[in-house]
């Protein structure tokens, strides 16, 4: 007897489709799966064998051949268990494989037959509709991001006995347990409520509790408007992290479609929280400065998203960063021009988005004290000249090269400690970043992402035209600065966000003179 069902393979967050076919004939018992499995696709054919038993089936006596195909296409992971034990009962008799045609079938079975969750479901879910599958079973505990494609008929499975009773007569699985509040809603209403969630929370860190730095927090909001990445360097105190740890408070919330992607990548590397099932906050991550060229990049035995692309849509902060790796540093270079990280292996190269606004911090030197002065006139800095130039050399000056925003940050006074008027709060700052970002989503309606960092030669030709007393200056400054082509241009992306910011259709001098000062702080310290 045979039979035959769909699953879906994941190749990073892109799900390609699986047919896996199930032949049982007369012969000795045994169980071979082909179809170049991994270690962890060969151990389902234990689980497949308890959970049916344990379910009430009875398992074959025969010769069971079952085939993952394409063979040239590497499975893991133990999302096939669902789908394997189905098409062993229909090759068996117990259900008809006809019912099944246009399912996608995904879960892992435990040895009783309970099908536990998996991480990237959302993903999967959303390649078997772009595949033609109009119909999806998945783990209940998948269920609420599973909805979160539209356009698909998702049936949520507890166990094993409800899947077959379901191809049987086509009877809906009853829940043992209340599904929840995401367990049959939209896209449009899931964005709806968590919208109304985020606006009715307040926002814990307050650019307002920042005392003094105007022009610091003038850059925040810079970077924050145009998703420019940002480069805060200072002694020690000065409060390069605590200012960093506010911009995720300046940012609009993620459009709808930066929305799906975003939970579509968390849900893949499996940090997904069962609570949740749409991200629309844009992410922070701060990884540690031990972290790996793997983990910030992605990759492993098994490829799964790095920092990089965890961030997508949000921002990566990288405190303290002439401590990271000078690999892992590096190989920041590909994300940062091209949006995107791909991982390269023997058997497939998987490419993650990794569109994010990169924001590191770092001390002048080692002691932190270099350029500083006492009330003495003397510097307190402990370095020696080649210490200092060392310290520097971490940071490369490619990579220095990418980034938008140079800005010192001077330690603060006591007059700034004692100050009583008022500061603006991140709301004010943040109602200006989002007429700005609507400006821009209206310049570059249609794309993934619709800021001034992302534009391309074209887009700077169109939209970043300058009059004669701009050209002039933007030319001194690129022969006196020894620009690159790079700065040339990320200095025009810059001017153009800070025209946005002032309601400007047209880049003036002025917008950009100050989009020029801060390409000259790297003459400084890296020269």
């Amino acid at each position: 007897m045979y039979a035959s069902f769909s699953s879906i393979a994941l190749l990073g967050i892109e799900g390609e489709p699986v047919t896996v076919e199930v032949d049982i004939a007369n012969g000795l018992p045994c169980f071979d799966l082909v179809g170049l499995p991994s270690s962890s696709v060969r151990e389902s054919k234990e689980r497949v064998r308890a959970a049916i038993r344990n379910s009430g089936f009875e398992f074959p006596l025969g010769r069971i051949t079952a085939n993952l195909a394409p063979a040239d296409l590497r499975k893991d992971g133990p999302g096939y268990d669902l789908c394997l034990a189905l098409g062993i009962l229909a090759a068996n008799g117990a259900l008809p494989a006809a019912n099944a045609q246009g399912y996608a079938i995904i879960g892992e079975l435990a040895l009783d037959g309970t099908v536990r969750p998996l991480t990237g479901v959302l993903p999967m879910v959303a390649a078997a509709k772009t595949f033609g599958l109009q119909n999806v079973v998945v783990p209940a505990g998948n269920r609420s991001e599973a909805v979160l494609v539209e356009g698909v008929k998702v049936v949520a499975i507890e166990n094993l006995r409800q899947a077959v009773s379901y191809f049987r007569d086509d009877a809906w699985p009853e829940p043992a347990h209340d599904p929840g509040p995401d367990a049959n809603v939209s896209l449009a209403d899931v964005l709806h409520r968590s919208s109304a969630d985020s606006a009715e929370s307040p926002i814990q860190d307050d650019l307002s509790d920042v005392k003094g730095q105007p022009h610091v927090k003038r850059a925040l909001e810079i970077a924050a408007a145009g998703n420019h990445n940002l480069l805060l360097i200072g002694p020690p105190g000065s409060g390069k992290t605590m200012l960093a740890r506010r911009l995720p408070s300046l940012l609009p919330p993620l459009l709808p479609q930066e929305s799906l992607s975003v939970t579509m990548i968390h849900s893949a590397a499996g940090v997904l929280k069962d609570t949740v099932s749409l991200l629309t906050r844009r992410p922070f991550r701060a990884p540690h400065h031990s972290i790996s060229s793997a983990g910030l990049i992605g990759g492993g035995t098994i490829p799964r998203p790095g920092e990089v692309s965890l961030a997508h849509g949000g921002i990566l902060f990288l405190d303290e960063f002439p401590e990271f790796h000078r690999t892992a540093l590096e190989a920041l270079r590909q994300p940062l021009e091209e949006g995107r990280v791909t991982i390269a292996r023997a058997n497939a190269s998987l490419t993650y988005p990794a569109r994010f606004l990169l924001v590191v911090t770092m001390n002048p030197c080692p002691c932190g004290f270099y350029g500083q002065m006492d009330e003495t006139g003397n510097s307190p800095c402990t370095c020696s000249p080649f210490m200092i130039q060392r310290y520097h050399n971490r940071v490369s000056g490619p990579l220095l090269d990418r980034i938008d925003l140079h800005v010192e940050v001077p330690r603060v006074t006591f007059a700034d400690m004692q100050q009583t008027t008022p500061a603006e709060t991140s709301a004010d700052v943040s109602a200006r970043v989002q007429k700005a970002r609507f400006v821009q989503q209206s310049r570059f309606a249609g794309r993934p992402m619709p800021v001034n960092s992302a534009m391309s030669s074209a887009d700077l030709r169109q939209h970043c035209r300058l009059n004669r007393p701009s050209a002039e200056l933007l030319r001194h400054a690129f022969e006196k600065l020894a620009l690159s082509a790079r700065s040339h241009d990320r200095i025009l992306k810059v001017a153009r966000t800070i025209a946005d910011l002032a309601g400007e259709s047209e880049i003036q001098q002025h917008h950009l003179a100050e989009a020029v000062q801060y390409r000259t702080l790297d003459r400084k310290y890296f020269k």
